[in-house]
């Protein structure tokens, strides 16, 4: 069950959502799509990768953008909410300790803002990006990315055109990447798929935890 908690960063206290089974394997911090579209914690492709990922043994960590719902502050342009993440990563950190495992999933903006974060974080062993919106953001930074990666997309997003986004992935060493046929930009109809791939990278993270044996994740 989640719980009502709150993220302090600098100045700004977030809102958030925290789930954690009696003994979580690892923790993930979600990050939704665009503030000022309408995108939030409890947007629907959110709430169903954290899903999959509790099933998988995870603790979950949705939380609003500085701006959003019951968060404070105002929407940063990308910048601030690069902080944001990093308040949610020491958050997970504190809570589970510092061998757990943490990952980062960000969905469109999401995928934008928790991909730079995480993929200069010491602490985050995993990132799953889901939609990267390719046509309005640069993701050059995956190149050097050195964590497990996985890269989600429908095959019929006109913000994450297919020939880039599969271009993107081949250019990423050890990178996975799941075209979700028939998937648009939100995945009307396409949840299942979507929380398929995503739990597949989930318990991959999860057997990366002291005591257990590393498994591949992600999806082909």
């Amino acid at each position: 069950m989640e719980e009502a908690v709150e993220i302090e960063v600098g100045a700004v206290t977030l809102e958030a959502k925290l789930a954690a089974p009696s003994a979580p394997t690892g923790g993930v911090a979600l990050c939704h799509p665009h503030p000022l579209y309408g995108g939030d914690m409890d947007n629907p492709v959110v709430v169903r990768a954290a899903e999959v990922c509790r099933d998988a043994g995870l603790a979950t960590l949705r939380f609003n953008f500085r701006g959003v719902g019951e968060s404070g502050g105002t929407h940063g342009g990308g910048e601030g909410e690069r902080e944001d993440v990093l308040g949610a990563l020491g958050l997970l950190d504190k809570a589970l300790g510092p061998t757990a495992p943490l990952g980062v999933i960000g969905y469109s903006f999401g995928a934008w803002v928790g991909g730079r974060v995480a993929c200069s974080h010491d602490r985050v062993s995993g990132v799953v990006l889901i939609a990267p919106p390719l046509a309005f953001y640069g993701f050059g930074f995956l190149g050097a990315c050195p964590k497990t990666l996985l890269l989600v997309a429908g095959s019929r997003d006109p913000y994450c055109p297919r020939e880039e986004f599969e271009g993107l992935a081949a250019g990423i060493p050890g990178a996975q990447a799941c075209v979700i046929e028939g998937a648009e930009h939100f995945f009307f109809g396409k949840l299942y798929p979507l929380g398929e791939a995503v739990a597949a990278w989930a318990h991959g993270l999860s057997e990366t935890s002291p005591g257990k044996a590393r498994r591949g994740g992600g999806a082909g």
